[in-house]
């Protein structure tokens, strides 16, 4: 292993990129809370500002895959659709098969401009969490419970405030729910039988109530819908973990343009009927990548921007200093008392870099669709 390949993998670098990450994700939230002001003068303005502050803490993340890491992601989709990347609004549909999955949509926001605006459809329980959590609400991302008869009226209306938006935004949304699992999927494809819905091999069934409120809501404000769909070469099952430790990876990205006057909205039905042969096409698209390890498309690499290193060198010099600062003067007063503490609270950040690492991880991921799709069949 090469020096700088040693030194990614150690524990005290990792620390120092989540003691940043942290401490200016809190500063930031913090500033959030007062462009709260500014909602009722100038509700633009309060957007604009907070695209740009969300994207110094998402960008982070972006960071760590793109400069830390070094994983390159090629992109296979249409030449004429390419152009378009980041000069409309879009809905973005994403496969929900790795730890990074969440990762790369957002690097594909980053390389055309548009991370610091993008919208997702999130869990409630996300809402509470510091600094993503906290960002999110500032950027009016749509959460919901996961009870459609409680979540349909409040997912409306908050889809509907986006409608006069100022920022060019791409609103992900992984339709399956949750992320793929051998046990979800076997559950999955039992509710597909029990209905009579086609049955699929890589994906689990999508949900197709909340796809269709936001093709609804949003048909008159996006201009493209953007089906996308994931893969790792070498068959690589990529983790937080490992862009942490600076392992390398390889994502392929194929994404196609969906002309979405041509979604049929108006009935549920219908638009149920039209998204599960979407992810039919899917599972084909994942077939045949497993079986030639290439999309039917046009591979291109988006090229890299600065802003994400430059972005996190500004907080790395800004809050490192006062830290190492800290350090020496704990030092050479000498105290074990102070001295104690200092290593108490490494033991407290440590364990809490593993818990959010572990948000990430497949097998303590959420129950959501093994509990749910259970109910189903009852």
């Amino acid at each position: 292993m090469d020096i700088v390949g040693f030194l990614k993998s150690q524990f005290i670098c990792h620390l120092l990129i989540c003691y940043i990450f942290i401490v200016s994700g809190l500063i930031i939230n913090f500033i959030q809370l007062f462009t709260l002001i500014l909602w009722p003068i100038n509700k633009q303005l309060f957007r604009k500002i907070n695209c740009r502050l969300a994207y110094c803490i998402s960008s982070q993340m972006v960071m760590l895959l793109e400069w830390w890491s070094g994983t390159d992601c090629t992109l296979y989709t249409d030449p004429e659709s390419y152009h378009k990347y980041g000069k409309e609004n879009a809905i973005v549909i994403l496969n929900h098969n790795f730890e990074i999955d969440f990762l790369c949509g957002w690097n594909f926001c980053e390389r055309f401009g548009v991370l610091g605006s993008s919208k997702v459809l999130a869990k409630k329980e996300l809402s509470y969490m510091p600094i993503i959590g906290w960002m999110w609400y500032f950027l009016e991302i749509v959460f919901c419970k996961r009870k459609w008869e409680e979540d349909r009226k409040t997912v409306v209306q908050k889809l509907l405030n986006l409608r006069d938006y100022p920022e060019n935004f791409w609103f992900l949304i992984h339709c399956e729910g949750t992320r793929f699992t051998e046990q979800k999927h076997q559950i999955s494809m039992k509710v597909a039988e029990a209905k009579g819905l086609p049955k699929l091999k890589y994906h689990l069934l999508p949900r197709t109530k909340g796809f269709a409120v936001t093709v609804q809501c949003l048909r008159n404000v996006v201009s493209a819908v953007y089906d996308s769909t994931l893969n790792f070469r070498n068959n690589e099952n990529p983790t937080l973990l490992g862009v942490l430790n600076g392992k390398k990876y390889h994502a392929d990205l194929y994404v196609r343009q969906v002309i979405h006057i041509l979604i049929p909205f108006k009935q549920e039905c219908e638009c149920s009927t039209w998204l599960h042969k979407l992810y039919q096409e899917k599972d084909a698209f994942q077939e045949e990548y497993y079986r030639t390890g290439t999309y039917p498309a046009v591979p291109t690499v988006p090229p890299r921007r600065p802003w994400t290193l430059l972005n996190w060198l500004f907080w790395a010099l800004l809050l490192l200093y006062p830290l190492f600062q800290l350090l020496i003067n704990m030092i050479n007063s000498g105290s074990s008392l102070t001295l104690a503490s200092f290593a108490f609270v490494i033991i407290i950040a440590s364990v809490g870099v593993r818990w959010m690492i572990g948000v990430t991880e497949i097998n303590k991921g959420s129950t959501y669709g093994n509990n749910d799709n259970k109910q189903k069949q009852k």
